[in-house]
């Protein structure tokens, strides 16, 4: 039998290819959009892909099973009740796939999604008797599923069904099936996911935190306990992935754009997400512009900041980078990426046209100002749990995600400093409230990490 794990960086999902060179047979397992890399192993292990299974109606990542199909021929697979809008074969419990020497049987485990899969396979070549169980996103390394992102309306129906699944149905089965999810580390599919790709049952049953409580009342509280944040994206990339996602030929092609090209765009309301490093953005920038640096997990910052089905601009680093962000974008379904700026920065200041900059702090200069009764408002952006492990002590907190949600209301009447972990979304905020009006905002370079280091005090 052929296995192989694949992962995609910045969004932590992983995706499974098996099947048998012997017989020349192929499945893929919920395959990411771009497919070229599943496409390359079947054709240097001299196999066909024959069967596309879903575990899920993912809402983190869109599909690639359109473009697969597309390109294979090969039938998309999904539970019966997913309600999807595209041709596919339904699949339930009980249901088994013989590739050669791969065996696929499925196992319906419900609680992430009520559609949720998992897949029991054996390697027939050794036993009849399963190998591994791929959990999606039931359960992960250290960690399981969130049972929140279908909707409230059916959030305690989703955790009964979460917690049968894991005790129940998976309960009954060994400790020896090794386990490999859909997502690890940096997916918001879960929290406090191990950094390792793969596990055992009976290793996840002596060390997951959530496998140890003993009854559904402490399971159910557990798991509803500090859910990490839903990014406005989810519900647009569920909607994608029920109707089929656009085939990524019919996505726009990349465009360089002049200045006057890129400030027409501008004014009919493309969103310019400026890629750049932070001391980059904060020396000079466009007028409303955001800055996501390109770096791990920025495909969950743009999820959170720009609103789905936006017209988008790119500001970045050279035709590589345009590439690369660009492959991104549509992995989380922002398809409409109208072009990037032809020559950078440069091109915009050389053409006359207007720009901001963002002030750059050191953790120094902020202690002083803060020590001297200097005029500033500081805006602690973190998540609650990294407030809670420690923050400055006049510090105000305001999470990311509240002032992405509920707009901005502090920073009309005086100077605002904005700190975070290291700098990265303190930049986020700091653009987004120059984008607001908001005119003294200073980023504080290295966050409350420079903060830490050099010895300054926190409260908690």
């Amino acid at each position: 039998m052929y296995f192989k794990q694949t992962q995609t960086p910045g969004l932590g999902c992983f995706s499974y290819i098996l099947g048998c060179p012997a017989a020349g047979v192929m499945a893929v397992v919920d395959p990411r959009r771009d497919i070229a890399e599943y496409l390359d192993i079947a054709s240097s292990e001299g196999m066909r892909i024959t069967h596309i299974f879903e575990t899920h109606v993912h809402a983190d990542h869109v599909s690639g099973a359109q473009n697969l199909r597309a390109m294979t021929g090969a039938a998309i697979h999904i539970h019966e009740s997913a309600g999807v809008g595209y041709e596919h074969v339904d699949i339930k419990t009980g249901d088994v796939f013989t590739l050669g020497a791969a065996r696929i049987e499925v196992l319906h485990t419900p609680g992430h999604t009520p559609n949720s899969v998992s897949l029991l396979v054996s390697d027939l070549v050794r036993s009849k008797s399963p190998q591994l169980v791929l959990t999606g996103d039931l359960l992960f390394v250290g960690d399981v599923g969130r049972p929140d992102l279908p909707g409230n309306e059916i959030l305690d129906e989703q955790v009964k069904n979460l917690h049968h699944s894991l005790f129940s149905v998976l309960g009954a089965l060994p400790d020896s099936l090794e386990v490999y999810p859909a997502h690890g580390q940096g997916s918001l599919c879960g929290r406090g996911m191990s950094a390792k790709n793969m596990s055992t049952l009976g290793y996840e049953r002596l060390a997951n935190p959530m496998l140890g409580h003993k009854t559904f009342e402490e399971f159910r509280a557990a798991v509803l306990f500090a859910l990490p944040v839903r990014p406005r994206s989810f519900s647009a990339i569920i909607a994608t992935n029920l109707k089929g996602a656009p085939l990524l030929e019919r996505c726009q092609a990349e465009q360089m754009l002049s200045p006057e090209s890129f400030a027409a765009a501008m004014a009919k309301g493309a969103v310019v997400i400026d890629t750049r490093d932070a001391a980059a953005f904060g020396g000079a920038h466009i007028p409303g512009s955001l800055n996501i640096g390109f770096e791990r997990q920025m495909a969950n910052w743009v999820g959170m900041a720009v609103k789905p089905g936006s017209d988008v601009l790119l500001v970045v680093e050279g035709r590589d980078r345009f590439e690369a962000m660009r492959t991104e974008l549509l992995r989380i379904g922002y398809d409409s990426i109208l072009g990037w700026l032809a020559g950078g920065m440069s091109s915009w200041i050389l053409s006359g046209r207007a720009v901001e900059s963002l002030n750059q702090t050191s953790v120094h200069d902020l202690r002083k100002t803060l020590e001297n009764g200097g005029e500033t408002t500081l805006i602690d952006v973190r998540t609650p749990t990294e407030w809670q492990g420690g923050h400055i002590a006049s510090a105000l907190h305001k999470p990311l995600t509240e002032i992405i949600e509920k707009g901005v209301d502090f920073c009309l009447s005086g100077p605002v400093s904005v700190i975070c972990g290291s700098g990265y979304r303190s930049n986020i905020v700091g653009s987004l409230l120059k984008a607001s009006g908001c005119q003294m905002v200073t980023s504080v370079a290295g966050g409350m990490l420079a903060w830490s280091r050099s010895g300054y005090a926190v409260v908690k």
